[in-house]
């Protein structure tokens, strides 16, 4: 699947979630209950390349600071509810992960004290969802995905995250991240 259509099945999903006040999860998963399995497939390969691409340090410092803390799993979930906010937030995320001090469900969260925005399990799960549907057998995109991708090669590669750094440290996410940091920890006070 190209980028492009992804995207649009993206845009897609949200425009329908925003009118029908249905999850966007269970949106998006109807619409690619629609799409053939193999193009179910595609999208599954583009979603994990997308989610890898935000696998980092500079991203999961950002994921720290909006989830008050931020675990592996978390990490994952964070990173399907940035695919979530569509193109252009991925695009500015990806870019610059301090961009996010500016979206308005982190801006919201921080005001409220509170620390789920952007963490999205469900849509780590879409694709297996469209084919349990599909199928009636939760299993089949599992099975399904071992075909697609026999001896799936990113499970065994290192991942190039950039620099670590100490996120219980404020200064250093102040310096790093200083409009999130900003807001989730208040001023800088070094």
């Amino acid at each position: 699947m190209d980028i492009d259509r992804f995207w649009s099945l993206i845009a897609s999903a949200r425009s329908t979630a925003a009118t029908s006040g249905e999850p966007f999860d269970e949106v998006l998963a109807d619409l690619l209950t629609g799409l053939p399995a193999p193009e179910i497939l595609a999208y599954a390969e583009r979603f994990d390349a997308l989610h890898d691409a935000l696998y980092r340090w500079d991203v999961w410092a950002a994921a720290y600071l909006v989830g008050g803390g931020c675990s592996d799993d978390s990490f994952i979930d964070f990173r399907a509810g940035v695919i979530a906010q569509g193109r252009a937030w991925y695009e500015r995320v990806a870019a610059a992960p301090d961009s996010l001090a500016g979206h308005p469900a982190v801006v919201a969260a921080a005001r409220a004290g509170s620390d789920d925005a952007l963490f999205h399990e469900e849509v780590d799960y879409v694709a297996a969802e469209a084919f349990e549907r599909i199928t009636g057998d939760r299993d089949a995109f599992y099975t399904a995905w071992a075909a697609h991708r026999p001896g799936d090669a990113r499970a065994t590669a290192e991942p190039d995250m950039g620099e670590d750094f100490d996120f219980d440290d404020p200064t250093e996410m102040h310096r790093r991240l200083p409009r999130l940091a900003g807001l989730y920890l208040g001023p800088d006070s070094a």
